[in-house]
């Protein structure tokens, strides 16, 4: 199994290293693909900054000719603007002097005239039926003699209307008050006089066909710039072979490199923190850009990949290199394994589980074999004993002088008796062990005193105790003393401590019972000074077979399973028991059961 194991652990160990070097692998193809991409970005805006530059002195040149040769043509256009502002500023002083005129003369025929808009004009033209839309006021004018001198009547509706010079109606209307009949009539004539208007016609025709006689002989008189037999690839070409360009006018500025490697590695998956710097291929200490300070020594820092910037059909001087360093490759890597790394870990950790559990039960199985073998021998020591004195009492009943003796009969049949009795005991507590493991015995629970229980065990002890000059002293001092639990096997529990506590000494024993009442429950609790047990040995105490060894000797009867028969019938009545032990010293176990029952 350890073989077996170290080698699944080898060869997940081999998996995960192989699994990085192919990452590892992946990772510098895709930065590779990504300088190189970089790269040929670089090289491709190198040759747009020429075209462009090319095309840019090209069209300024252009420029200045055409703007040379226009020259004219745009003074005559200025000319012309000037010239037909200056004609249409006079045409329209002229119809402003016909509106003068003509309001002149209204002004001289009507009372109050008054200039209104075209909306007010087909309001006041169209009235509504029986209603009343001008609104006259009256108003008479009279002498101080009560004579009417005139009579003004006003319109409430009347708006005066204003002219706007830039866009004038086509017709002027004026509401004004006839003289003779004192009532008010509509005056309109035209904003621009009909001679006017033919004259001004003749004039833009006059100059507009001047403008474009004139437009067309100095057009006929330029000379069109023409570009000849240039070609603009070859000169570019030209420049880009020129050797003496310095490498510092060839790539973009900082900024625009750093984001063109960004880009390129996002596009491969790759966000990580990088360093970059670009120095001349013949001279490695000066450095052109940097995004971070290099040491001085000449070794590059690990992982870090170079990339020749110019170097595929330009033959220049300085071709360039770039260098990209990953100082945090590794965490990428293995964030990328993330998922392997934890399945083979928990693989791993599963295995070395299993393989801890198995050899851990092979370990308890084997010392539960040794104590299995333990009680074996103890169970034989115990049943060789009254079988042994039965087998000598049953051949002694067969002596034929014993007849007549019924006395010693007797004797010899209460011993095969009491051997009888003493081996039932020991097949009933095997038998009540196998009934414990397989759930088997059922609890009689009822109202017991333990006062009077403890009592009762020990007077059926005294001839036992008796043989060894034990000394015991009861302070049952618990009150109440009622738990709820199956007498039978209780008065058992109390019949082991104190046979325990009697065997275990190796003087004449002394031995202490307690009882006291708790808060919902009575302790009671088994002392004596004997042999006592270490730490270790107390924590396996109540485990089945388990006895304190002894080395070969096996003056201490006993199967080993007392104290686990005593622990399970406490467990069962829903109680607790403890052991204090001190080797040399003597043992307490100290039982707790409830006053009633939990359930």
């Amino acid at each position: 199994m350890t073989f077996a194991l170290l080698g699944v652990l080898v060869m997940q160990l081999y998996y995960i290293r192989e699994s990085y070097n192919l990452k590892s692998q992946l990772f510098e193809q895709d930065v590779n693909q990504a300088l190189t991409a970089v790269v040929n970005k670089i090289q491709k805006k190198n040759v747009i900054v020429h075209i462009n530059r090319k095309d840019t002195e090209i069209k300024e040149q252009k420029k200045q000719n055409i703007r040379s040769q226009t020259d004219s043509i745009v003074a005559f256009k200025v000319r012309f603007k000037e010239g037909e502002a200056l004609r249409k500023l006079k045409q329209k002083q002229q119809i402003f002097d016909y509106i003068g005129l003509q309001d002149s003369l209204i002004r001289e025929g009507f009372w109050q005239p008054e200039m209104i808009s075209e909306e007010d004009f087909a309001i006041l033209s169209n009235p509504t039926p029986n209603k009343n839309t001008l609104n006259l006021r009256v108003d008479d004018i009279k002498d101080e003699n009560g004579n009417l001198l005139r009579r003004r009547i006003t319109p409430f509706y009347k708006k005066k209307a204003n002219l706007n010079p830039n866009k004038l109606p086509d017709t002027i209307r004026y509401l004004a008050y006839n003289p003779t009949t004192i009532l008010p009539q509509f005056i309109s004539f035209p904003s621009i006089d009909p001679d006017l208007k033919t004259k001004f016609k003749l004039e833009d025709a006059k100059a507009e066909r001047k403008y474009k006689m004139e437009l067309e002989r100095l057009y006929a008189d330029t000379v069109i710039f023409s570009t000849g037999n240039f070609n603009l690839v070859q000169d570019v070409a030209k420049e880009l072979e020129n050797k003496n360009v310095p490498l510092e006018d060839r790539i973009p500025s900082q900024d625009i490199l750093d984001t063109l490697i960004k880009r390129e590695l996002l596009s491969k998956n790759i966000n990580l923190d990088y360093n970059y710097w670009i120095t001349p291929s013949n001279s490695k200490d000066r450095v052109i850009y940097q995004n971070v300070s290099l040491p001085g020594e000449e070794m590059l820092p690990k992982n870090t990949f170079k990339k020749i910037i110019f170097g595929n059909d330009l033959v220049i001087k300085d071709p360039g290199m770039l260098y990209v360093s990953f100082p945090n490759k590794n965490s990428l890597i293995f964030n990328n394994m993330f998922v392997t790394l934890v399945s083979s870990v928990g693989l791993l950790l599963i295995l070395v589980f299993i393989f801890a559990y198995t050899i851990y039960a092979i370990i308890r199985q084997k010392k539960l074999s040794e104590m299995k073998t333990d009680f074996i021998n103890n169970m034989t020591h115990e049943f060789k004993t009254p079988v042994a004195t039965i087998m000598i009492a049953s051949e002694a009943l067969k002596d034929p002088e014993l007849t007549a003796d019924k006395a010693r009969i007797n004797r010899l049949a209460g011993i095969i008796y009491d051997e009888n009795v003493r081996l039932g005991n020991h097949i009933e507590r095997v038998l009540n062990v196998a009934k414990l493991d397989k759930k088997e015995i059922k609890l009689e629970r009822k109202p017991v005193k333990i006062n009077d229980l403890i009592g009762v065990v020990v007077d059926s002890m005294s001839l036992q105790l008796q043989k060894r000059n034990a000394s015991v002293v009861l302070n049952l001092e618990a009150d109440p003393d009622v738990v709820w639990g199956d007498e039978l096997h209780l008065s058992n529990v109390i019949y082991n401590l104190i046979d325990n506590a009697n065997k275990y000494s190796a003087d004449e024993p002394h031995i202490t019972l307690k009882t006291r009442s708790a808060a919902n429950s009575i302790v009671i609790e088994v002392s004596d000074l004997g042999i006592g047990i270490t730490k270790e040995q107390a924590k396996r105490i109540f485990d089945q077979f388990y006895r304190v060894p002894t080395g070969n000797l096996h003056d201490v009867k006993g199967f080993g399973l007392g104290l686990s028969y005593v622990h399970d019938m406490i467990t069962q009545m829903n109680g607790n028991i403890k052991v204090m032990s001190e080797k040399d010293k003597g043992t307490t176990f100290v039982i707790t059961l409830p006053f009633k029952p939990n359930d």
